[in-house]
């Protein structure tokens, strides 16, 4: 009997983390943040950045499953490229300014990694975090100049190198929880003259490559132990992301064209000064 309870707990639990990841991995909420303080506000024991990583598998095959098309076009590109002297086209130009932005994150990430390991992870730092992107992610959407783009979304249709550097060193900084990996994309992104639509697109799409080499290089750790789960409650929980994960896409794709980024930037604003506050 006490380990059917047992069992049961662990399948809530897993539920519990993979709705909050399939909803804020792709809201500017921060998915690691809100992972990350499930143990203190709910009692949830901490299953540690192993299961964190296994809850990102689940949103990156949403990610695969609504954007298949460009993803395959993007394998295709990727492998053309080995061939200097193709012609490029708009996917060649997309894929070059992914592989620029996912090599500055992976340069950035593993610069900080240990020390967001070690201390970006106290729940003070999430909420600073938190303020501190709301903050600038308002403003650059409500300030920052959008260029008037027709046809094919810029960083498809050109080499766009710079953006994609500075895109890729913001991602980077995610690693510390708090900071949300879209929310940081999405905040230069508009900064640097992109719509909201285009910078969605890209950050969804940058968010495979990063997600997936975090979950290669953490593979070991995923034990049933090490997780605190057992594998089918485990999996579960990948599930729940991986469905959660393809509503939240499709809402967010519609509420950011019509309403913009200001109202996650209240939201993480509130939440940040609940925790400060001792909630």
């Amino acid at each position: 009997m006490g380990m059917e309870i047992e069992q049961a707990v662990d399948y809530l639990n897993a539920t519990i983390y993979g709705v909050v990841q399939g909803l804020a991995e792709f809201l500017p909420i921060s998915s690691s943040g809100h992972l990350a303080l499930l143990p203190k506000y709910l009692g949830i024991i901490d299953p540690g950045v192993a299961f964190d990583l296994a809850m990102h598998v689940g949103t990156a095959l949403a990610v695969v499953i609504y954007f298949h098309r460009e993803v395959g076009s993007l394998l295709v590109s990727t492998f053309q490229l080995l061939h200097p002297g193709r012609k490029r086209d708009a996917n060649s130009f997309f894929a070059l300014n992914l592989i620029i932005a996912t090599i500055t994150t992976i340069v950035i990430a593993l610069a900080v990694k240990d020390l967001a390991a070690s201390w970006g992870r106290g729940v003070e730092i999430i909420a600073i975090n938190l303020m501190i992107f709301a903050v600038l992610m308002s403003l650059a959407d409500l300030f920052a100049p959008v260029r008037a783009i027709t046809g094919k979304l810029t960083m498809e249709r050109q080499l766009m190198w710079k953006n994609a550097l500075l895109i890729g060193l913001f991602q980077g900084m995610a690693v510390f929880p708090g900071v949300s990996r879209s929310g940081a994309t999405l905040t230069i992104s508009r900064w640097l003259g992109l719509t909201r639509s285009e910078a969605t697109r890209f950050s969804f799409v940058l968010s495979l490559p990063i997600i997936l080499g975090g979950f290669i290089t953490k593979l070991p750790e995923l034990s049933g132990e090490q997780a605190g789960l057992s594998f089918y409650p485990l999996l579960w929980g990948v599930v729940i992301s991986l469905v959660v994960g393809i509503l939240t896409i499709i809402f967010f794709l519609k509420f950011i064209e019509r309403v913009g980024l200001l109202p996650f930037a209240l939201y993480r604003i509130f939440l940040a000064a609940a925790i400060l506050g001792g909630l």
